[in-house]
């Protein structure tokens, strides 16, 4: 099953209210102790926030953009997962490749992408970690669906591929059974008109013709 931008962009701000709640909590509780407030982590995840919500502002530009357009967005994510070599880049280039409605999707790629980062959870963000493990969990259920319709789709071929072996051997079979009984039919007929031949040469009229042609 598909997903559209929509829906990973609704999943990307329940992550951020769940992580931004976490954050608010977590400076609560420094306040209160006396201890220094995090605020560059709540910074680091703001900015996070920000970079992730512009990449589902792009995938809604790849699902419904020019061929042109979205041959940009994917070679512009390509180009920075490169230079990158992990973490964001590489959770973005993901997300483009397995955004539907362009001719650069590449569920298989993105999946692979996606299950490095969650072996490698410490190069992301927590709101990059979520929305990956997400995203991972989405393309998981539709490659899986595939891999069954092709199951089935091949085990369908082979059926239609046997109905028609034992079609055919049927009419074989038949074609064999009457070439067999023309056979059989011709060989009573033949016997008959010898029966009838020898019965013909055996009469007295026969046997008197044929000594008055010798004579």
């Amino acid at each position: 099953m598909q997903r559209s931008p929509i829906r990973l962009a609704l999943t990307l701000a329940a992550t951020l209210m769940l992580v931004s709640g976490c954050g608010g909590l977590g400076a609560l509780n420094t306040d209160r102790s006396g201890s220094k407030p995090s605020g560059p982590i709540f910074d680091r995840d703001t900015q996070v926030a920000v970079l992730l919500a512009d990449t589902i502002q792009t995938l809604q530009r790849l699902s419904s953009g020019s061929p042109a357009e979205q041959a940009e967005i994917v070679t512009t994510a390509q180009q920075a997962y490169e230079r990158g070599g992990g973490g964001g880049a590489q959770l973005r280039y993901a997300l483009v490749l397995a955004t539907p409605g362009h001719a650069g999707r590449d569920a298989v790629r993105a999946r692979q992408l996606l299950r490095e980062l969650a072996a490698q959870p410490e190069t992301l963000a927590p709101v990059e970690r979520a929305l990956s493990l997400f995203e991972l969990a989405q393309l998981d259920r539709e490659l899986g669906l595939l891999g069954d319709n092709e199951r089935l789709q091949a085990s369908a071929s082979r059926s239609v591929d046997q109905d028609r072996y034992a079609a055919a051997n049927r009419r074989l079979q038949a074609e064999l059974d009457d070439n067999a009984r023309l056979r059989r039919l011709l060989e009573e007929t033949q016997a008959k008109l010898e029966a009838l031949a020898n019965i013909e040469r055996n009469q007295p009229d026969h046997k008197s013709n044929s000594e008055v042609r010798k004579k």
